[in-house]
């Protein structure tokens, strides 16, 4: 998968999506869809990238919501990169970022494979 905000790969059993750019009511809807599909195709394990946006707004974190949610219901697991402090602001201010594994890169994050309860607690499990 590449278009302008979306790349792919896997690393480890992770299947890591790159998004960049604005995340936003605009771009939200693709990004899901792009993300639902690979659930679709197999995919369960991700770790979603977020180290080149710039913007995030609410239509953005709904959009992580809906796709944790699409997660949990198959048993998969998610886990997000991003080390810049505007955008996990907005984390924080939507009372996400407690509920959520972040992590500075994406090295880090796929460091270790991914376990077999994958969000089975969420949104408990990072609290």
């Amino acid at each position: 998968m590449r278009n302008d905000k979306l790349d792919h790969c896997t690393t480890n059993g992770w299947t890591v999506v790159s998004v960049s750019g604005e995340v936003d009511v605009c771009s939200s809807p693709a990004i899901r869809e792009a993300v639902v599909r690979l659930i679709d195709g197999g995919h369960k394990h991700f770790v979603l990238d977020l180290c080149h946006v710039t913007f995030l707004d609410s239509m953005g974190l709904g959009m992580i919501v809906a796709i944790t949610k699409r997660l949990q219901a198959c048993a998969g697991s998610l886990l997000l990169t991003c080390a810049d402090a505007r955008i996990l602001k907005v984390f924080k201010a939507g009372g996400l970022y407690p509920v959520y594994a972040f992590h500075d890169s994406v090295a880090e994050a796929t460091r270790h494979a991914p376990e077999v309860s994958g969000l089975a607690g969420w949104p408990y499990s990072h609290t």
